[in-house]
């Protein structure tokens, strides 16, 4: 079967279905998206370039827009171009929300296009936007994040079909585009994300950081550290909880820029709470170790003894179903996203996003209680088994692509 792959990074959401279908030498799989140095043995990459931006001087609410179709227009060129060369796919798969699908419809008439929808935004309490008070919205910024969904109407209105991991993304899209998207649970390779239960019985090293056998290790990832997910709150909780557990040392994971939310004019999100916490934090206990290679960060979490995920309602993050899978202890925020995920006292501990002083409870509670936290642990793995695994994934997508290829979705 031919393959047609959309997506301005590769291999974006797509690594783990790509490989799969590699394994294929029957397939044929082209991928489009703008340069960058990774790459896939079964997969042929082919290029296009987005021209400077240029701001000018419309509506805030319409740049995105406008990115959005001159992105379109360039992966128009180069679709075109592999038509001119004979590949005409079986079925296009890439993400909708930059645009770049949006005229696929042109170059490959009658071919299904299946889109992957991340998050419809809005305006109204329940969601990201004025989610966290710290943070008030603007009111003339009410227009521009309406706007932010042109992109995704424009993409429920073509041709095509709707891909989205849970059941809070879905229901972020209005009620009459749920005929047009199926929910495909994101998997994990549960060989690789397992637990380790020698992990904490041996020295664990990493760059600096040594954590002794007898001590309590505390872990947090996210992409970048920032207030989405619940760095400032997380950092706040640190307070007590080292000033209660001097047996404890913490591990953050992260980088500096800022994935959601509006930027920062200056500095970052660590710089702004290690200012912010001074002496109050003991800083010789908490260790920034950036971004992680793969094999290192399925270490830290094996090792962990309280995981802490906090996201504000929007979309969940890999790493916590990858902290689910190896049997980790997880405190979560208790928002909508985690709570499709986690089970409160079952598979883990839910705790308010926004109140510092629960957070820091409900680690201080896990540490405390290794018996109740190891159950958490096995909770959250045993789930993982029954709703994350990876085949089940990859078979759920198979059927999906055959049901579109065959017009009977």
């Amino acid at each position: 079967m031919k393959y047609l792959f959309i997506h301005q990074n590769f291999p974006g959401q797509y690594l783990h279905l790509l490989r799969h279908l590699a394994r294929d030498v029957g397939n044929e799989i082209v991928f489009i998206s703008e340069d960058n140095p990774n790459a896939m043995a079964g997969v042929r990459r082919v290029l296009y370039r987005m021209p400077q931006a240029d701001e000018g001087t419309g509506h805030a609410g319409a740049r995105e827009l406008e990115r959005g179709l001159v992105r379109a227009a360039e992966v128009e060129k180069t679709a075109r171009a592999l038509r001119r060369l004979g590949f005409v796919p079986d079925i296009v798969i890439g993400h909708h929300g930059w645009g770049e699908l949006l005229n696929m419809e042109d170059v490959f008439p009658g071919v299904p296009v299946l889109g992957y929808m991340e998050f419809f935004y809005h305006t109204q309490p329940g969601f990201d936007v004025d989610f966290d008070p710290e943070f008030p919205l603007a009111p003339q910024m009410l227009p521009v994040i309406r706007a932010k969904n042109a992109i995704n109407l424009l993409a429920l209105n073509a041709p095509g079909h709707g891909q989205t991991p849970t059941d809070f993304q879905k229901n972020t899209y209005p009620a009459w585009a749920g005929h047009k998207m199926t929910v495909l649970r994101e998997g994990v390779d549960l060989t690789l994300c397992r637990p380790d239960p020698m992990a904490a019985r041996r020295v664990f090293t990493l760059g600096g950081v040594r954590i002794a056998p007898g001590q309590k290790l505390v872990t947090y990832v996210a992409r970048d550290l920032e207030p989405y997910r619940g760095f400032h709150v997380f950092m706040r909780a640190l307070v007590r909880v080292l000033a209660e557990r001097a047996d404890t040392q913490v591990v953050i994971v992260g980088g500096d820029g800022v994935s959601y939310g509006a930027p920062l004019a200056s500095g970052t999100w660590r710089e702004i709470m290690l200012r912010e916490l001074g002496s109050r934090l003991d800083r010789t206990r908490v260790h920034f170790a950036g971004k992680l290679a793969y094999a290192d960060f399925i270490r830290l979490l094996q090792r962990s003894n309280v995981h802490v995920y906090l996201t504000y309602p929007f979309v969940a993050s890999w790493s916590l179903r990858e902290a689910m899978a190896m049997g980790c202890t997880i405190v979560g925020s208790a928002t909508a996203p985690v709570e499709e995920f986690l089970d409160h006292g079952k598979t883990g501990l839910l705790v308010p996003f926004l109140d510092p002083h629960r957070i820091a409870e409900g680690v201080l509670n896990m540490l405390a209680n290794p018996r109740l936290a190891r159950r958490l642990g096995r909770g959250a793995r045993q789930m993982a088994e029954r709703t994350l695994c990876l085949r089940a994934t990859l078979d759920a997508y198979e059927r999906l692509i055959a049901r579109l290829v065959a017009g009977t979705a």
